[in-house]
C-alpha cells in the first residue's frame, strides 16, 4: 500500500512538473514581437523657434515591445544663445536620447491611448563659442575674455511623464510629455561650465525641465 502511494505521488509530481514546463514553453512561444512604429515631431518647440533665439527641432520613434512596455528613441538639433550675468555665448549641435516607458493607464479599445511614465539616457555633441566670459581683474575690477569655438559633449538622464490620445479615427496622435532632467557629465572648455547644452537646455544648474507637444503618426 505504501509502495503504491509512493509511486502514485512520484508520477503525479512528474506530471505536474511536466505540465508546468509545457505551460512555460507555451507562454514563451506565445510572445512574439509584432512590428509597430509611431513617429512624431515636436510641433510646439518648432513653432516657438520662429519667434525666439532658441531653435529646437526634435522628433521621436517608438515601438511597443511587450504588453505595456514601449521603447523610444528621440533625436534633434538645437541652437541657442546665452546672454546673462555678463556671459555671451552661443551653441548648436545634435542630440540623441534612448529609453523606454510604461503605459500606466490605457484605453480598452486602443492600447496606444493613455498615460505613461519612463526614462531615457541622453547625449549631445555640440559646438560652443564664448564671446564674453566675466573675470575679475586687478583691484576688483571686472572685465571679460573670449574663447574660440570648440567641440564639447554632455550626457544626462531624464524621466518622462505624459499621455497620448488618438485624433478621431485616424492614425494620428497627440503626444504631450514633461521631461525632468539631471546632467550627469559634461566636458568643459578651460574649466568653464557650459551655459547651454542642446537637448538638455540651460545647464547652469544640473537640474532642468523639458516639455514636448508632439504630433505623431502610427504605422
Amino acid at each position: 500500500m505504501k509502495t503504491r502511494l509512493i509511486f502514485t505521488f512520484f508520477f503525479s509530481l512528474i506530471g505536474i512538473l511536466g505540465f508546468g514546463q509545457k505551460t512555460k514553453e507555451q507562454k514563451k512561444e506565445k510572445w512574439k514581437y509584432e512590428p509597430n512604429f509611431m513617429v512624431g515631431g515636436d510641433v510646439l518647440n518648432a513653432g516657438v523657434s520662429f519667434f525666439s533665439d532658441r531653435k529646437l527641432y526634435q522628433g521621436f520613434i517608438s515601438s511597443k515591445i511587450k504588453d505595456n512596455i514601449h521603447a523610444i528613441v528621440e533625436a534633434g538639433f538645437e541652437s541657442n544663445i546665452y546672454q546673462k550675468n555678463s556671459y555671451d555665448a552661443k551653441v548648436n549641435g545634435p542630440f540623441l536620447k534612448i529609453g523606454a516607458f510604461y503605459m500606466l493607464a490605457k484605453d480598452l479599445e486602443n492600447e496606444f491611448n493613455g498615460f505613461y511614465a519612463g526614462g531615457k539616457a541622453g547625449g549631445s555633441f555640440y559646438t560652443q563659442e564664448y564671446m564674453a566670459v566675466p573675470v575679475r581683474g586687478y583691484g576688483g575690477s571686472s572685465s571679460s575674455i573670449s574663447f574660440p569655438s570648440s567641440t564639447q559633449s554632455s550626457y544626462w538622464l531624464e524621466g518622462t511623464i505624459g499621455g497620448r490620445v488618438q485624433l478621431f479615427e485616424s492614425n494620428f496622435y497627440i503626444d504631450v510629455n514633461l521631461q525632468p532632467r539631471y546632467l550627469v557629465f559634461t566636458t568643459k572648455q578651460d574649466d568653464i561650465q557650459p551655459m547651454i547644452v542642446p537637448g538638455f537646455g540651460k545647464s547652469s544648474s544640473k537640474f532642468n525641465m523639458g516639455f514636448a507637444w508632439n504630433l505623431a503618426y502610427k504605422f
